[in-house]
């Protein structure tokens, strides 16, 4: 078995063992308010960074210690559009109160939960927790699994960012009329990079969508082949977590 599929089934044996008090979080997800909007975030002049707090990863190891608020609200002030939260903690060192932290330490940009969400109630946990939006794995979410998924982030009013790794996850991605897609150049099964083939991929993306380069990201260059294959935003998580000048970084990125 791969990475994607051994984390999935430790998720929902996670789940089973120790189902979250659905109850509560409906409650605390709807007291929120409105959610701030992602897709629109995204919608702007240049390309747009989702910018990433994320302390450590399978492939890469321990990557940077970070305060989560302040990394958040950096990213805010140094002009990303959006800020990503990885929660998962045994492989990437993230939490649930991470998210908190970081929704409350920003103004308007929105806040994406990314881990690996199979369960509706998990969207509800991420909405309860502060998440403007939740990143959805096409290739974790088969029969029915992703419909129901996506239904439920809307009944939350929760954006999407739906990540696809093949030919076959963008189609059914493309099937649901998901809005922002995101390419990730990293397999999650056998963790190998391969840029040219989320190149490839992003370029089949109808104008319509708004397409999300993910992993592999790392200078001006490669944002720029990232636009001319058609994304409008690139997500990125190691190269600002090591960088010296995380502003710098940002707005050498977004082109500012």
């Amino acid at each position: 078995m791969g990475f994607l599929t051994e984390k999935n089934a430790e998720v929902r044996r996670a789940l089973a063992a120790s189902p979250p008090d659905e109850a509560g979080l409906i409650q605390r997800a709807f007291a929120r308010g409105p959610a701030r909007p992602f897709a629109d975030a995204l919608r702007r002049e240049g390309m747009a960074v989702i910018a990433e707090v994320k302390r450590s990863s399978p492939s890469a190891g321990r990557i940077a210690g970070a305060d989560a608020a302040g990394r958040a609200a950096l990213y805010e002030s140094a002009g990303a559009a959006a800020i990503s939260v990885l929660t998962e903690s045994e492989h990437f060192g993230g939490s649930l109160a991470d998210l908190e932290a970081a929704a409350e330490a920003t103004t308007s940009v929105p806040v994406l939960r990314k881990d690996f969400l199979l369960e509706p109630v998990q969207l509800t946990e991420a909405r309860a927790s502060g998440a403007d939006a939740v990143l959805l794995i096409s290739a974790s979410l088969r029969g029915g699994a992703l419909a129901e998924m996506l239904a439920a982030a809307r009944e939350l009013g929760l954006g999407v960012l739906l990540e696809t790794h093949s030919t076959d996850d963008l189609e059914r991605a493309l099937e649901t009329g998901a809005e922002v897609v995101g390419v990730n150049a990293r397999d999650l099964e056998t963790l190998e990079v391969d840029v040219e083939r989320a190149l490839d991929m992003l370029r089949s993306l109808p104008s319509d969508r708004i397409g999300v380069l993910e992993s592999g990201v790392s200078e001006a260059a490669q944002v720029a082949a990232a636009a001319q294959a058609g994304a409008r935003a690139v997500l990125v998580g190691e190269a600002l977590m090591r960088a010296a000048d995380p502003t710098a970084k940002i707005r050498e990125l977004g082109g500012t």
